[in-house]
């Protein structure tokens, strides 16, 4: 558990001053001690006792215990209960002081270097940092509070203090900073630097956020502004979560449930006990007197009815508790050791970091996963292009002579030596155009040579290194250097690029910096003939209707190829510029310098005078880039699918990115045939996340088959998942790889880390992690299963044999004048569930497999039972009391009416109380061996070794505790001497245990075989089964069949949809471009348009428990009603998609009457007509079949903004506003 005092209440706002320690403490801001741990040396043994005994069974072994110790109740010795008990408690804080310690250690002994006021640097751990120091951070560091950047290493870099580019200055450096209080807004920052009498505006971009890793730069320096629990990382955490499984949940109902049926037990014998006293009892007096406390019946009752609580306490067994442990931790080496979850290419194994939740993995029925790094391997590659109305790209070339296709490189090398030797291309015509100085080509080019914000390094002679900001941007530089446009340096006023061989310098006069809103960034540059031009890349939605009238006929063509390009699932950008006079330039600086020194509304300002000069551009084409999906993700996610596990996107991302990734992971299809786009810019707004939405909301989401939220902050993600846990009362799991991602992780069932690319933040939060999201796959479908299915088959034997065990007892009362009499050897209850019974369930808990762990990947529907929860529930616990509570009646009753009569070969009477008690636990060893040989479906030399191993080891104690030897040592201890020998010796004893044994398995065996052939499970049918054709492998072909994951497409997609383009997705410098989703109006849309009304989906959806509409028949013959969540003419959800919420697409003129964009909350909902969405074919020759029975696709978004004028960090807002509709054809 996370545990801080956050000051944010307190402070309206923050001052700091840079290398005063004294200053700031005046303050009391918060360290940078954050505990992760839940326990410290003082807490650690009461919290963990405290935390144990809400075991149901701990508290109630330690009453038992308790009782145990009073002599006039107890007839078992003290020690059959403390042992386990201590030992249990033992193992498990052993357990839980080894998981928080790791934790510990890592958040409290990291180093980070900080800048004293003596003019040094020191080593200081991470947790002795303030606020007001300046520390400095080194290459794939993390960043360890959130700092303000003062000084960075690149050459001219992000500098914002005018003499802070010697180090050595800052150690004196005492300006001050006065900013916001802390808040868990990641996408806003607004303060003041006040230093020898200037101010400094600061913004986000300005800051470096904890849990961060700082990458491409040698080192930086910072300043502390918020610390330890202040952080934005922290204030987005959450707290962590005590985890338990749904199986320990019911365990201790069960547990409560079998307490007060051994109180009913106790009752009734008790009662017995006084009937017997009073009637019959009472004439033994004489040579059989009361105990000196027992004075009368009722007292004699009192007391029997704790002995025989103490008796029967075995129904429940404390080794129980051990067992789990032991099974669970085997599970987790087993995926810790599974060779094919481990990453040879980063040397990464999987990693099961608890030990409690193994089997609540085969129980998912919810995934929530963030996109980036998690989905993608966040490596782009420049694909396509179109310039000036001719597209380049296509790489397929079909050879006349022998009809096969072949991919050719490009070699680059003769022609520019600069170029990168890993850059991938194989359309020759687009080199050759740039040879040939085609003039619109070279153009094209030069924008993406000089149009970004990227770093150069030049490591050794022609060895150039770009850093950017994001993966985008590097493959837009890194094409253009290599078809002849070569990035080489930049200072804050030029960018030096080669030119065809020719070194050229401009001199760069604005960057006009790129936002969410705009989605489009420009430079404006002087080349050196003095001619000033603006060159501008963006989403070809704002982009395109910002050109001159006279690219109409060329924005059409560039338009066309965008569609081809979102076909192929790649992410688009457009390409423009402007030329302009010096006049005009002088005009708009000014202005620009107005808005840039603006105190108040500065935003605003800038946008609008960037909108002023963004205008009448020429169009010079398009770009195509392709974001290359981890291996195995479509693959992965349809497996998963037919698994009946529901995959939602939680992603920061916008829509437009987003959308594209699910079509690229196969979440969503060509199949969901339209869309209709509902967007808004009313201010009315209202959140999908309120308590008086999250049933509507929850209903709509889960009705689609696939859900994408976007632009969602880390306590969003939170949020979502909380509510499904809420409502739907499902397994949820969460998988994310970096920081933003540890709050959904906390606050699902089941956190899983990814080790990527963004630190060790989320793995540290994770219950399990892996470096793969195709791992997930294994880690449900085999793993989780396999744990489900041997822990739920551990319980139903475990508790099968102990009511055999117990129950014997209480019919043995009705025979000893309830006299609290054991039928069986004390020696015998001490190890019976320790020694005898024990390992052969460990192993088959361990083991115990139905099906190989291929056929659990080829078949997901086995994955269901464990959703279902069909293995271990209330009916399935009744069905093994009933099954053990016969086997007891089977193994007192029969030897008790064999032996009544029976006689030795010598005449002797065998009805004896040592002859009955060794006949009856030899029989209940040997039915209960011979049951677990029937319940284990997986057979190793370990079973083995346990099962005949256990029974042997009976046998052995038993003659060794009976024999002559123990009884002369301690002649009060051992009361059986020489009962095994006398007993097993004789013929009858043995029929008895075998008719009991065939009576006690014989039904047992009945019922399996009439079950087997009248109502087979699948995992039985394809035991039975010997030649089957594979599923899973069909499926692989048709995965096959679609292209190359490592290609990064799974094949074409057709259909107008516009991939999304996106670089970081935050403000501020570097922080560069986003492109939007196309969604353009074709002529069939824009006839339909007139038609269709705008109607509000949250008026919609509180009328949807009230009304519904039927679903009008389609072309096909679907006539099957649906529920409608639009009225009047607006056509049913079922038969259609929705987006809902604010246009991301408007341009800012647009948007009156809001300093900010309102909140948005965008679902697109889809038909489909295949049951899978992963695996839809490319044909498109598929008919509809069968009704729509709900909404098949959904993208949620929602931004971090503020509405109705307040702060609302992690609203949803649904918004209203005009229908625009897209078919895709």
């Amino acid at each position: 558990m996370t545990h801080f005092v956050s000051h944010v209440s307190a402070e309206e706002e923050r001052r700091v001053r840079a290398n005063d320690r004294e200053y700031n403490e005046k303050f009391q801001y918060a360290s940078n001690c954050i505990m992760t741990s839940k326990y410290n040396i003082i807490t650690f043994l009461p919290v963990n006792l405290f935390e144990q005994f809400q075991e149901v069974a701990n508290t109630y072994f330690l009453f038992l215990l308790i009782l145990q110790l009073i002599p006039q109740i107890s007839s078992l010795s003290w020690f059959t209960t403390i042992v386990p008990l201590a030992l249990v408690l033992s193992i498990t804080a052993v357990k839980d002081a080894t998981d928080d310690y790791v934790s510990m250690f890592f958040m409290h002994h990291t180093l980070t270097q900080l800048c004293t006021w003596q003019d040094n640097i020191t080593n200081e751990k991470w947790m002795n940092v303030r606020v007001g120091d300046i520390i400095k951070l080194e290459n794939n560091q993390f960043v360890a509070a959130d700092l303000l950047l003062l000084s960075s290493s690149e050459p001219h870099g992000l500098c914002y203090i005018e003499t802070a580019e010697n180090p050595n200055n800052l150690a004196s450096f005492d300006g001050e900073v006065v900013c916001e209080p802390p808040n868990n807004k990641l996408d806003r920052f607004c303060g003041t630097l006040y230093w020898r009498d200037k101010k400094y505006t600061l913004t986000n971009q300005n800051m470096l956020l904890r849990g961060c890793v700082l990458r491409n730069t040698e080192a930086c320096y910072g300043l502390v502004i918020f610390a330890g629990p202040d952080t934005k990382l922290m204030q987005n955490s959450g707290r962590t979560k005590f985890k338990r499984t749904s199986i320990d949940r019911l365990m201790n109902t069960l547990v409560l449930w079998i307490f007060g049926f051994l109180v009913c037990m106790g009752v009734i014998l008790a009662v017995g006990n006084a009937v017997w006293e009073r009637e019959v009892g009472s004439l033994f007096q004489s040579y059989l007197p009361w105990d000196p406390p027992v004075d009368n019946f009722l007292f004699s009752a009192f007391l029997s009815f704790w002995s025989y609580v103490i008796i029967l306490n075995t129904v429940v067994p404390i080794s129980l508790y051990v067992s789990v442990e032991v099974i669970r931790l085997g599970h987790s080496y087993f995926i810790n050791w599974d060779q094919q979850m481990f990453c040879s290419q980063c040397n990464t194994a999987a990693e099961a970091r608890t030990t409690t939740l193994n089997e609540e993995l085969g129980q998912v029925e919810y995934i929530f996963s963030d996109k980036t790094g998690t989905l993608t391997q966040n490596i782009m590659s420049f694909n396509k292009c179109s310039i000036n109305g001719q597209t380049y790209g296509k790489y397929i070339h079909i050879n006349i002579h022998t009809h096969t296709n072949k991919r050719y490189r490009l070699d680059f090398t003769p022609f520019n030596p600069l170029a990168d030797p890993d850059f991938c291309f194989y359309d020759d015509t687009l080199l050759e155009s740039v040879k040939v100085g085609d003039l619109h080509t070279h153009e094209f080019f030069r924008l993406l040579s000089l149009c970004h914000t990227v770093m150069s390094e030049e490591k050794s002679e022609g060895e150039l290194v770009y850093k950017a900001q994001s993966p985008d941007e590097g493959a837009l530089v890194t094409a253009a250097r290599n078809f002849g446009f070569v990035f080489r340096s930049r200072t804050p006023g030029t960018i030096t690029t080669i030119e065809m061989g020719r070194p050229v310098t401009y001199t760069l006069l604005a960057i006009l910096d790129f936002n969410n809103i705009r989605k489009r960034m420009s430079v404006i540059v002087r080349n050196p003939e003095g001619k000033i031009r603006l060159y501008c890349k963006g989403a070809d939605t704002v982009l395109l209707e910002r050109l001159h009238p006279c690219n109409h006929e060329l924005m059409n063509i560039t338009s066309d190829h965008l569609n081809e390009y979102a076909a192929d699932g790649l992410r688009t950008l457009a390409l423009a510029y402007r030329d302009l006079s010096e006049d005009e330039w002088e005009a708009w600086s000014a202005s620009h310098r107005c808005a840039d020194k603006a105190t108040d509304c500065r935003e605003d300002r800038l946008a609008a005078a960037y909108e002023q000069i963004e205008q009448d551009m020429m169009l010079l084409g398009a770009t195509a880039i392709e974001d290359k999906l981890q291996e195995g993700v479509p693959e992965t996610i349809a497996v998963l699918s037919l698994a009946n596990i529901k995959i939602w996107v939680l992603t920061g991302d916008k829509q437009e990115t987003a959308v594209n990734i699910g079509y690229s992971c196969k979440m969503l299809t060509d199949d969901m045939t339209e869309v209709f786009i509902i967007s808004g810019h009313t201010v009315q707004s209202a959140h999908a996340l309120e308590a008086d939405m999250e049933t509507e909301f929850v209903s709509t989401a889960c009705a689609c088959k696939a859900v994408i939220c976007c632009r969602v902050t880390p306590l969003q993600k939170a949020q979502v998942v909380e509510l499904i846990k809420k409502h739907k009362k499902a397994v949820t799991l969460a998988i994310g790889d970096g920081a933003n991602d540890v709050s959904m992780i906390k606050s699902a069932h089941i956190g899983v880390g990814i080790s990527g690319q963004e630190g060790i933040q989320a793995v540290l939060a994770s219950d399990y992690s892996f470096s793969q999201f195709r791992f997930l796959q294994r880690l449900l479908l085999v793993h989780g299963r396999w744990s489900y299915l041997r822990m739920c088959r551990f319980l139903c034997y475990f508790f099968y044999k102990n009511f055999a065990f117990t129950m014997v007892h209480f019919w043995f009362g009705f025979f000893c004048g309830f006299s609290a009499q054991t039928v069986y050897d004390q020696y015998f209850i001490t190890l019976y569930n320790i020694v005898y019974t024990s390992l052969p369930v460990l192993a088959m808990g361990i083991f115990d497999q139905d099906v190989p762990d291929q056929r659990s990947l080829e078949y997901p529907k086995l994955y269901e039972p464990g959703q279902l929860n069909l293995l271990f529930n209330k009916k399935e616990f009744f069905i093994c009391i009933a099954q053990g509570i016969y086997t007891s009646v089977v193994l007192f009753f029969v030897p008790y009416a064999v032996l009544s009569d029976a006689t030795q070969s010598n005449g002797v009477p065998l009805a004896d109380y040592q002859t009955f008690a060794v006949t009856t636990a030899t029989a209940l060893v040997i039915v209960v061996s011979v049951q677990i040989t029937l319940d284990t479906g997986f057979w190793t030399v370990i079973n083995h070794v346990f099962v005949w191993g256990s029974l042997g080891s009976y046998f052995t104690i038993m003659f060794a505790l009976h024999s002559q030897t123990l009884f002369r040592i301690f002649p009060n201890q051992f009361h059986f001497v020489g009962s095994a020998q006398s007993t097993l010796l004789q013929p009858v004893v043995w029929l008895t245990i075998a008719l009991a044994t065939a009576i006690c398995i014989v039904p047992v065996l009945a019922f399996r075989f009439l079950k087997l052939d009248l109502k087979p499970q699948l995992s039985d049918t394809l035991v039975r089964q010997k030649k089957r054709k594979p599923v899973g492998r069909s499926v692989g072909g048709a995965w096959r069949g679609m292209g190359s994951v490592s290609e990064g497409r799974l094949g074409a997609r057709g259909g107008s949809r516009r991939s999304g383009y996106a670089f970081a997705h935050q403000e501020g410098f570097g922080e560069l471009i986003t492109s939007g989703k196309n969604m353009r109006l074709s002529s069939l849309a824009l006839a339909t348009f007139a038609s269709r009304h705008s109607s509000s989906w949250i008026d919609t959806l509180r009328r949807k428990k009230h009304t519904h509409a039927h679903t009008p028949p389609s072309a096909s013959g679907e006539c099957s009603p649906a529920p409608s969540c639009v009225s009047g003419s607006v056509p049913p959800l079922s038969n259609s998609s929705s987006v809902l919420g604010g246009s991301q697409d408007t341009p800012i003129e647009e948007e009156t009457g809001a300093a900010a964009p309102a909140q948005s909350m965008q679902i697109v909902p889809a038909s489909s007509t295949q049951t899978t969405p992963a695996l839809a074919p490319d044909s498109e020759s598929a008919a509809p079949q069968g009704p729509a029975q709900a909404l098949n696709a959904g993208v949620l978004s929602s931004s971090a903004v503020r509405c109705h004028g307040g702060d609302s960090p992690g609203g949803w807002t649904l918004t209203l506003g005009t229908v625009q509709v897209s078919c895709l054809l």
